[in-house]
């Protein structure tokens, strides 16, 4: 197998790769998150290892911009938080299955065998929907109950990350990276400004898809849905 691991302590790595390799299998390391996301999308992977506490874009973000770029390689998180809401934090985010630290590399062995068995997803999609608004990623329009609706290329964009991540919370520094390319703050209000004029443009009286989650960022999805 092709296996990605994501892991910024060098001797859980050394270990992991050690194992790997001494049973014929391809390991690929990455030291932070954002090596690690960079490298997931670039290549094909049968499975990612995936440390939930990394450097410059943690395990949970990782996964979460994996699943909304439309990656579905499967991904095991590595963590030390054994409690219940953070595996099912992990298994929300777009994770496949969780470790605690530390283990035993027999049973990572195991659970990396299990999901790579897994039937690989269809076709990426290319229209995607919440509730009556529709996003035709080919013809590059968007719709809500029919209507068209004319959005520029950075709002489409916008809206097109929202409606990857639908039912997920997105926060302000995803959307910089991801819809804008920014890997600083600018200190502006360029999130807020646009947020605005999208829902202005889709909404137009019907009720929001695009929810504010204060304190911690943007989430769309249909009033009343608890996905």
């Amino acid at each position: 197998m092709k296996i990605l691991v994501v892991e910024d302590d060098e001797g859980t790595a050394e270990f992991v790769v050690a194992g790997l390799v001494a049973r014929g299998h391809e390991p690929t390391v990455a030291r932070d998150g954002r090596e690690g996301y960079e490298r997931a999308r670039a290549d094909r992977f049968d499975v990612v290892v995936l440390d939930r506490m990394l450097p410059k874009l943690d395990g949970l973000a990782v996964v979460a911009l994996l699943r909304t770029d439309g990656v579905s390689t499967p991904v095991l998180f590595l963590t030390n938080l054994s409690g219940i809401d953070d595996r099912v934090d992990g298994l929300e985010a777009g994770g496949d299955d969780y470790l605690v630290k530390p283990f035993s590399f027999e049973e990572l062995m195991a659970r990396l065998t299990a999901l790579a068995r897994r039937p690989t997803l269809g076709a990426p999609r290319t229209v995607l929907d919440c509730g009556d608004l529709e996003m035709d990623l080919v013809a590059r329009t968007v719709r809500r109950g029919g209507e068209a609706i004319d959005l520029q290329p950075r709002e489409f964009r916008l809206l097109e990350f929202l409606m990857r991540a639908e039912g997920r919370v997105v926060t302000r520094k995803m959307l910089l990276e991801q819809v804008w390319e920014y890997n600083f703050d600018p200190k502006t209000n360029i999130v807020e400004t646009h947020i605005s004029r999208l829902r202005g443009k889709i909404d137009r009286g019907e009720a929001s898809l695009i929810q504010t989650v204060r304190g911690a960022g943007y989430v769309l999805r249909v009033p009343g849905s608890s996905s």
